[in-house]
């Protein structure tokens, strides 16, 4: 099959100077981590340290809360990493980022989020000011153009169900996507889940609605129970469009934005360790996702009973058979 790539190009996020600074022989940094999922989820962040020069059970000692199974507990968690006065705190989603930036003023802070400077998290792109820099993952355009993704992927489709994680997105994002899905004549079904509990009610209810293509909004909660969302999904038979291009290689149905790998071992890694050999904040930019791809599952889609046109599938920039 032929295909076509599909990449959107965001930004002109650019290409990092090497270091002027080296870490210091025979010293141990340590690493602060506040993540929605455990360790062994983010092989490619510690790979990209370790080909950097920094290995946990080396030269670098990590301190890490996973915080997806248990969000109430964040704040907790936050002060945790700040008392054990690491050198640097890797965080990931936006009420994460809030939680570490109230319980330090002082400990820099990379982190991943929607958009950083859109939510208020740095002030600028270029010289964040504060103690925090990082990475926009943009997923608030991406959640449109998913929307969008998912009305051309399912023929005749005339009710889409949202799952959204009420501690993470806004209600005028929820009105900004259902206004588009009624430009293409598609009603919207808005389902709300506080925990990892609620979801596999919530995607009931979306399937018992009349619902027939359900759009999972971008949220710590649901990656670190992306597994029962998928086989809740297949369960009801719903086709689901994803965050991440990588959980529709894991068995969604399809998955459109970034990739999760890079953003970890590439961009934070790299961030990571311009703080840890000396470099301020301030001179260490936000970076923005500029590479977004779309990944179909055929195999999940033909379980589904899903007939996609086939030019659909040749604008995928992948297509698991």
């Amino acid at each position: 099959m032929r295909r076509r790539k599909f990449i959107t190009l965001l930004g002109g996020a650019a290409a990092w100077p090497l270091a002027a600074f080296a870490q210091q022989a025979g010293r141990t940094y340590y690493m602060g981590c506040l993540l929605p999922s455990p360790p062994n989820e983010y092989a490619a962040f510690f790979d990209g340290l370790r080909r950097r020069g920094f290995v946990e059970g080396q030269n670098l000692t990590v301190e890490y809360r996973a915080y997806g199974q248990h969000v109430d507990l964040i704040p907790q968690y936050a002060a945790e990493l700040v008392k054990a006065r690491v050198d640097v705190i890797a965080v990931s989603g936006d009420e994460a980022v809030r939680a570490i930036q109230q319980a330090t003023k002082a400990i820099p802070i990379v982190a991943i989020g929607v958009d950083l400077l859109g939510s208020g998290l740095v002030t600028s792109l270029a010289r964040p000011d504060g103690n925090t820099t990082g990475v926009s993952m943009l997923a608030d355009e991406a959640d449109g153009k998913r929307q969008d993704i998912l009305i051309e992927a399912v023929p005749g489709l005339r009710l889409m169900a949202v799952l959204t994680d009420v501690n993470f997105t806004k209600a005028a994002k929820l009105d900004a996507l259902q206004e588009a899905a009624h430009a293409h004549n598609v009603e919207f079904s808005i389902h709300r889940v506080a925990r990892g509990e609620e979801i596999a009610a919530a995607i009931d209810s979306a399937q018992a609605s009349g619902a027939t293509a359900l759009n999972i909004l971008a949220s710590p909660l649901f990656w670190a129970h992306r597994h029962l969302i998928m086989e809740r999904a297949a369960a009801v038979r719903l086709p689901a469009i994803y965050f991440f291009p990588e959980l529709a290689e894991e068995g969604g149905f399809a998955g459109y934005g970034p990739r999760r790998s890079q953003l970890f071992s590439e961009i934070m890694a790299q961030q990571i360790v311009k703080v840890l050999r000396g470099t301020k904040v301030a001179d260490i930019p936000v970076e923005q996702a500029t590479k977004f791809e779309l990944v179909i599952n055929l195999k999940t889609a033909k379980a589904l009973g899903l007939a996609m046109p086939e030019s659909f599938l040749l604008r995928a920039d992948k297509v698991v058979e």
